[in-house]
């Protein structure tokens, strides 16, 4: 489905690859799904962190193999701190890691844990469909890195987002009202639920709501009674 944008609302996305013939593939996918939207390149980190400071784009959608500068060797180590780099002065920016070498992405596990934008991993395997869903996911301030392999090596649930589910389902409160409760913003309130959702696997799924799947899960795994 295609995804007309009012000046009101133009995206601005930044899509760093060095290699022509994906950056391409991605540019027209892209172009289809979101008419309107501003569409950026990068081939390099170094013209890639020079973008997103003067452009502020709303989304990002990195390799993870890049050079740092024009006519040095792509390396995945580039990628993955020009990734921190981001998450640590941009924490609302919204990112979708596009890689064959995601799995790189676990050595980083707490920046990740801590983002506060969307954050979404789509190997290049993916379908075409499958890519679109990770890019509006992040888009939405979603997490998603069930591809990742050995990130979630165990259930690993902060107190934080423990105390989510208990106001949610225990005591029954709505998010505007745990943001009281908790002394912070609904936008917070929201990331938690993020990253807890993200941590026991679920996404959303059309025709279900994502908070009763929640509950059924946290329930399933001991977390709530």
């Amino acid at each position: 489905m295609k995804q007309t944008l009012s000046a009101n609302t133009l995206l601005k996305i930044l899509v760093i690859d060095d290699h022509e013939s994906v950056l391409s593939g991605t540019l027209n996918l892209l172009k289809k799904h979101y008419e309107d939207a501003e569409l950026i390149t990068a081939l390099n980190s170094h013209d890639a962190l020079d973008q997103v400071s003067i452009l502020q784009p709303d989304l990002v959608i990195m390799d993870l193999s890049i050079p740092k500068n024009s006519g040095v060797t792509a390396r995945p180590d580039t990628g993955v701190q020009l990734l921190r780099n981001f998450m640590k002065n941009y924490p609302h920016l919204n990112i979708v890691v596009q890689s064959a070498h995601v799995r790189t992405l676990v050595r980083i596990k707490p920046d990740i844990d801590n983002h506060k934008g969307g954050f979404t991993v789509a190997d290049k395997s993916l379908s075409t469909q499958e890519m679109l869903t990770r890019v509006d996911w992040a888009l939405q301030g979603l997490t998603h890195t069930k591809d990742i392999k050995g990130i979630h090596g165990g259930l690993e649930i902060k107190p934080e987002w423990l105390k989510v589910l208990n106001l949610a389902f225990d005591e029954g409160l709505q998010d505007k009202t745990i943001a009281e409760k908790m002394c912070i913003s609904e936008r917070m309130v929201r990331h938690y639920w993020s990253k807890l959702q993200d941590a026991l696997g679920i996404y959303p799924e059309e025709g279900k709501n994502i908070r009763i799947q929640t509950e059924m899960r946290a329930r399933a795994e001991g977390l709530i009674d």
